[in-house]
């Protein structure tokens, strides 16, 4: 019986191969499709479409799963339980954010394993193990001048503050870019919830922490979720 650790989530061999690279390089379409079906316009113009992007999310979901290597299956099935929690405290909690309707979708938690996954896989492609240094240049670059950026010239004093605590935390995984493949997800799909109007970030977090909408430093949040999710992940033996 393997126990694993939670480093393992860096250590997976580099010649084992996966179909789920389809299922993540499809991510973005997929996000596109799914939240303009939730969309507040398509809801005015058309009918409520929360069910069906309900079920499009976890199709998708079964689909990228059974599509998964071991490790990652174990990853994505944690992820659903864990960012539910996650949810009700960040968003019903603490009230960092609110959906259209009152109630979480039902399609959320799934979405936050898909974009994980997502990300996870692309960190793992041939193109970035091939460029690891380079794009860890790149990343750190781009992602210092996008939460300096949107402080100084947006006022996001949230993505400055926890855009910081990003890197604090990227410092000690050793810049890893899997952190960075999945930042890049979370952005992608903040801003497209957010534009079709499915979510909306308050203007001040806890009252008092000006933010925009959405923050870039939202990232943060799923680089430390990464960092439970691999120790709850660690205890699960194959």
């Amino acid at each position: 019986m393997k126990l694993f650790s939670a480093s393992s989530i860096f250590n997976i061999s580099k010649s084992e191969k996966s179909n789920s690279y389809l299922y993540a390089y499809f991510f973005p379409f997929f996000t596109l499709l799914a939240l303009w079906i939730d969309s507040v316009y398509f809801s005015k113009h058309y009918f409520d479409g929360r069910s069906l992007t309900n079920f499009l999310a976890i199709f998708y979901f079964c689909l990228f799963f059974f599509s998964a290597q071991s490790y990652l299956r174990k990853l994505m099935f944690v992820m659903v339980f864990l960012s539910y929690i996650g949810e009700l405290i960040f968003c019903k909690l603490l009230g960092m954010y609110a959906y259209r309707t009152p109630d979480i979708p039902l399609y959320v938690p799934f979405g936050h394993a898909i974009v994980y996954a997502s990300g996870f896989v692309m960190a793992e492609s041939p193109f970035f193990v091939a460029n690891e240094n380079k794009l860890k240049q790149l990343f750190f670059i781009s992602f210092a001048t996008l939460f300096l950026g949107v402080g100084l010239l947006l006022n996001d004093i949230f993505s400055l503050v926890f855009g910081t605590l990003f890197f604090v935390l990227l410092k000690r995984k050793k810049w890893n870019n899997v952190y960075y493949s999945i930042a890049l997800c979370v952005i992608f799909i903040e801003l497209v919830g957010t534009y079709f109007k499915c979510w909306t970030w308050v203007p001040k977090t806890f009252g008092v922490i000006p933010a925009v909408n959405p923050p870039m430093g939202a990232v943060f949040f799923y680089a430390g979720g990464d960092v439970i999710l691999a120790k709850m992940v660690s205890y699960w033996k194959e």
